[in-house]
């Protein structure tokens, strides 16, 4: 197809070149992450995510600064990930470099946690890089390329198309958690009405009550 069109208009071809390198910057791009680490405490990474979207990260240890002057101790750390709901997906202890990959199953917020092994000395704080890749950031477009046969113009667009449909997801997504957080707002506004309406006639009987009580006293004294 791509030839075809070269063939015909030179341009075309041209034009979606630059397109292509132009958008590229438009599409998720896999960043590091560092984290410093305390040599006590947890530091966390918290990502939200929709359901089933792949996930792939690499962590490693990349700096380390021991105030107490031990060159040779290569410290360890110990991560953790967990789903919205508290399941736990990866857990590596005593490790200077990780990997996790897995799917979602349920949307929201997942947890991704660091700490320092505790058989260092207290004065040892590191430095890690976290290279959290998410949706079509994740996909290996090196070996769509080779197992389709595309290349060049082709593979920039099925990237695009890939990217398009992300972001068609991703709309989906916030306009139904923006559905449940109305339904969630206006119960809440419904039921805000409610006690309200029923504080004030609470106190309307109260009130009535009162006055009855005091018409009823100082009649009984004679003061009225």
């Amino acid at each position: 197809m791509a030839g075809s069109v070269s063939s015909r208009n030179p341009a075309v071809v041209l034009w979606l070149v630059l397109i292509c390198c132009w958008t590229s910057h438009l599409l998720p791009i896999a960043q590091a992450i560092w984290l410093s680490l305390p040599s006590s405490g947890t530091k966390c990474v918290s990502e939200e995510i929709q359901n089933n979207v792949v996930i792939l990260a690499d962590y490693s240890v990349i700096d380390v600064v021991n105030v107490d002057e031990h060159p040779d101790v290569i410290p360890t750390i110990s991560a953790t990930v967990t789903s919205p709901y508290g399941n736990n997906l990866h857990h590596q202890e005593n490790v200077t470099r990780g990997q996790f990959a897995f799917t979602t199953s349920e949307a929201g917020s997942y947890l991704a946690c660091f700490w320092l092994d505790g058989n260092h000395q207290g004065g040892t704080r590191i430095a890690v890089s976290l290279d959290w890749r998410i949706g079509i950031s994740a996909k290996d477009w090196e070996s769509v390329a080779r197992k389709e046969k595309i290349e060049g113009v082709e593979l920039e667009l099925r990237k695009l198309e890939g990217a398009v449909q992300s972001i068609h997801e991703n709309l989906n997504y916030l306009k139904n958690r923006e559905a449940e957080m109305r339904e969630v707002s206006e119960t809440t506004n419904a039921r805000v009405a409610r006690f309200s309406i029923m504080s004030l006639g609470v106190c309307i009987v109260v009130s009535i009550l009162q006055l009855l009580y005091l018409k009823r006293f100082f009649r009984k004294k004679k003061l009225i």
